[in-house]
């Protein structure tokens, strides 16, 4: 049961991160700003986010279904997402953006997806880790 839990967690994940992406790149709701120096950080992102959805996706429906390739795929969903955390949050330091949160709406959801993308990195690792060792 709780692997079918993450996996749905997973996919729901993958959808989020592709939601993000439209909204920034149409609406703009999620820039934190407008400045090439934060727009160029971001802009670099896509292709790595997207790697993270697929693995997100693929190791969601695999944990679901219970098939062996599940945790496998989970393992590299739980790094991407862990490797993404730490970019985004080393750029947040290194650029004063956490203070923004106090008047920026964008902001706080950019604090929101740094937990949660961290927290389920570590419990997709924890989870799939055991399961892959078993094979």
């Amino acid at each position: 049961m709780a692997n079918r839990i993450l996996g749905i967690v997973l996919i729901v994940g993958a959808a989020v991160t592709a939601l993000y992406w439209w909204s920034y790149f149409n609406a703009g709701d999620v820039m934190v700003s407008q400045e090439r120096w934060y727009t160029a950080f971001e802009d670099a992102f896509p292709f790595a986010d997207g790697w993270m959805a697929l693995c997100m996706a693929g190791a969601g429906v695999g944990l679901i279904q219970n098939r062996a390739w599940g945790p496998p795929l989970g393992l590299l969903a739980g790094s991407a997402l862990i490797f993404l955390t730490a970019m985004d949050v080393t750029f947040n330091i290194q650029n004063n953006l956490y203070p923004l949160a106090a008047s920026n709406e964008a902001m706080k959801a950019e604090i929101a997806i740094n937990i949660a993308t961290g927290m389920l990195g570590a419990w997709t690792i924890a989870a799939c880790w055991p399961r892959y060792r078993q094979g």
